[in-house]
């Protein structure tokens, strides 16, 4: 690998042959990775283990001649992760990490259009689980990864690409694991791209913005528990587990959280007022959200925090008074409140809750630097109406993971979206799909992202 490219002499075109190849083949890649069933149910017993995905993505690069570390992690047999370093031709300068899960969420295949694990190509779409989330972005990165290494291309800096097990269950036994155990792969990298940023967005008047996500709301997965006497349903029963649990978990469902507007969404909010003209009144900073239309469902839910009752368990038998009632609670954290929403939580409910969580932190950065001016060039070289917004995901990523590293942690994703797609509710969502074109574009913008960067 040895033709370094200087980003101010990059005569790139439609017409590079390596770069058409590079096009033809990410529709390709991602449906086979689509075919692999990776479902990760969070149970060791029900899931099915990234092994075969991540052989078949280590074949695709060996072909082209990267060296590939094959890790599994954890106690699972089977969960696979490949990792693989491209030296740079400044190995003095901080290294990029371009990481992607393999693994996906379940899918009901009698609820879908095309089966989830077909990778149908139709429609001018790209269907199946993992289409959005995340298997199209690592068809792109393996698309331009197999470009590089097939055309002799030395990028700038080191890139260490990453193809990971088990961020849909919040990463235990993929990115934290290798953060704790194997951090050596990822040595000299100083920041990272991933999943759920760089789409566009369409607002009125066809003004196009691609959104570059800077931060994630921090995630507790809470257990509710109360305890109480057990007795039989027949008799009088004030001392009532489901009873205290139910009233507890209705306070908590329609409790609201106070606004709270870090830099990621002031800056966004600022964006799109200069974009739209639009206001977003902190005083009505609900309703002016609603005014963003499909994308109000991620917006609306980084202006507080959030906690969603999801389960709730208890009993037996239908005449017998259980001891024991519990609930789960998906609870999703703003940066720098998490003092405070322990306080206020505490108060929703009561002093007579259990309350047991694992969770994983929030994550921000700074929109800024030589990486967001870069991801900013690259898009407008296929896009030249593209403007660029940071904003706040309202879920969770392995970046959590490599932020501890020291990794400054970035979504980019490219991906120009028809401007009717509904995209956010593709994630996890019946009938995932992603446009053909869409990848096509987005392998264009990560070869100049990756090439020049």
């Amino acid at each position: 690998m040895s033709a370094h490219v200087d980003p101010e002499n990059d005569d790139r075109s439609s017409t590079d042959p390596g770069l058409r190849r590079a096009e033809d083949e990410v529709v390709t890649l991602a449906s086979e990775l689509i075919r692999f069933d990776t479902t990760n149910t969070g149970d060791p017993a029900t899931l099915n283990p990234e092994r075969p995905a991540a052989e078949y993505v280590a074949e695709k690069l060996g072909e082209v001649g990267f060296e590939t570390t094959y890790v599994e992690s954890g106690d699972t047999p089977g969960r696979g992760n490949v990792i693989a370093r491209m030296p740079g031709a400044d190995r003095q300068r901080g290294g990029l990490l371009v990481h992607g899960h393999l693994d996906v969420v379940p899918a009901d295949p009698t609820e879908w259009s095309v089966h989830p694990f077909s990778g149908a190509v139709q429609d001018d779409y790209l269907w199946g689980r993992g289409a959005v989330d995340m298997k199209d972005m690592v068809g792109m990165t393996l698309a331009t990864a197999r470009r590089l290494g097939r055309d002799g291309i030395t990028p700038p800096r080191d890139i260490v690409f990453a193809f990971l097990a088990d961020e849909e269950a919040g990463g235990l036994q993929g990115a934290q694991w290798l953060v704790d155990h194997r951090p050596e792969l990822f040595e000299g990298c100083t920041e990272a791209i991933s999943e759920v940023g760089g789409y566009s967005v369409t607002f009125d008047d066809g003004v196009r913005a691609y959104l570059i996500q800077t931060a994630e709301k921090g995630i507790r997965w809470l257990k509710l528990r109360v305890r109480a006497r057990a007795g039989h349903g027949s008799m009088v029963h004030e001392d009532n587990a489901v009873t205290q649990l139910a009233e507890a978990v209705a306070r908590l469902g329609q409790h609201r959280f106070p606004i709270v507007l870090n830099d990621s969404v002031r800056e966004f909010l600022d964006g799109v007022s200069e974009l739209t003209g639009w206001s977003f009144p902190e005083e009505d900073l609900d309703g002016a959200i609603a005014k963003l239309g499909n994308l109000s469902r991620i917006i609306g839910a980084t202006v507080r925090d959030i906690a969603n009752p999801t389960m709730l368990n208890a009993g037996y038998k239908a005449n017998v008074i259980p001891s024991v009632a519990e609930a789960s609670v998906d609870c999703r954290i703003l940066p720098g409140r998490e003092e405070e929403f322990d306080r206020e939580l505490a108060e929703v409910l009561g002093p007579h809750v259990e309350r047991e969580w694992v969770g994983l932190p929030p994550v921000e950065t700074r929109f800024e630097g030589e990486i967001v001016e870069s991801m900013s060039r690259s898009l407008l070289t296929e896009d030249p109406a593209a403007r660029t917004l940071p904003y706040m995901m309202s879920g969770g990523t392995d970046a959590k993971s490599f932020s501890r590293l020291g990794m400054n942690c970035f979504g980019f994703a490219p991906l120009r979206l028809p401007a009717e797609l509904d995209f956010s509710a593709l994630f996890h969502g019946v009938d995932e799909r992603v446009p053909v074109d869409s990848l096509r574009f987005g392998t264009r913008v990560l070869d100049h992202f990756l090439r020049t960067s």
